[in-house]
């Protein structure tokens, strides 16, 4: 599933307004009752056929607001033209999903996290892991080679949901002397695993773990392993559940000979 979709920029007849430079003028009364219901305006763009175009969020997707030429009435939705291509996809991923997507790896690369791999690997993939997760153990797994090769950092951003010990286990790993080492030997035994909860999570690690839980919701998972990673054209990019062989390829690019 993508979080943010591959959308070729041949698309972009359409001219793009930066976004401060939109937002510093004033949003005329029939945007602004969109902004009212919950939308917020982030970009506007031009339009065919006399319509102003307005790029916004609503519930962590993008929206065209396309306002008509007497300023009372707004249009949503996507806009095509005679041939039939989508003259919408373009401002919303300059406007919305760039940015958004900017966002949300930044919230990952700031969240807490359990390093799996070399720290010079040339690509990055965070899951939110929870202990008691098979389907993560079996994405641990599928890693294995990517991981091995020095390819691929794995940053498992632990959360506690499953189970009623999971948060405790979470903790575990977190506090543990090596988090690495002591996560590799959790996902090289499964079920085997004895990995003990902590029995008193520590108001820090309390606050660590609610943090990633926040921002899992946040960011649309609500299951484990929740997978991000930025395509070759640095977008971000969403899997969720351990990955088939071909998805799993795209999240984890070229393996290298070095094994």
């Amino acid at each position: 599933m993508n979080l943010v979709r591959p959308i070729s920029l041949f698309f972009s007849s359409i001219a793009l307004l930066p976004a401060p430079l939109a937002l510093a003028q004033t949003l005329p009364p029939a945007i602004q009752a969109i902004e009212a219901r919950g939308a917020k305006v982030v970009g506007s763009f031009d339009a065919p056929g006399g319509l102003q175009g307005y790029a916004a969020r609503y519930n962590g997707e993008g929206m065209a607001l396309y306002l008509t030429p007497d300023g009372d009435h707004v249009l949503i939705g996507s806009l095509l033209d005679a041939s039939g291509e989508d003259l919408t996809r373009a401002p919303l991923e300059k406007l919305v999903y760039e940015p958004l997507g900017k966002e949300m790896w930044q919230g990952l690369e700031s969240s807490t996290w359990i390093q799996d791999g070399a720290a010079e690997a040339p690509r990055t993939v965070y899951m939110f892991s929870d202990p008691n997760c098979p389907f993560c153990n079996m994405f641990w797994k599928q890693a294995r080679p990517w991981v091995d090769a020095g390819d691929v950092q794995l940053r498992h951003v632990m959360v506690g949901m499953l189970r009623a010990d999971s948060a405790g286990k979470a903790a575990a790993l977190l506090v543990a002397k090596d988090p690495q080492a002591a996560l590799n030997a959790h996902e090289a035994a499964g079920k085997a695993s004895k990995l003990e909860p902590v029995e008193r999570i520590s108001p820090k690690v309390n606050e660590q773990l609610e943090a990633n839980l926040t921002l899992m919701g946040e960011m649309g998972a609500s299951a484990t392993p929740a997978i991000y990673y930025l395509d070759d054209e640095g977008r971000l990019q969403q899997q969720h559940g351990a990955p088939r062989p071909d998805s799993l390829k795209q999240i984890m690019g070229p393996l290298s000979a070095k094994r």
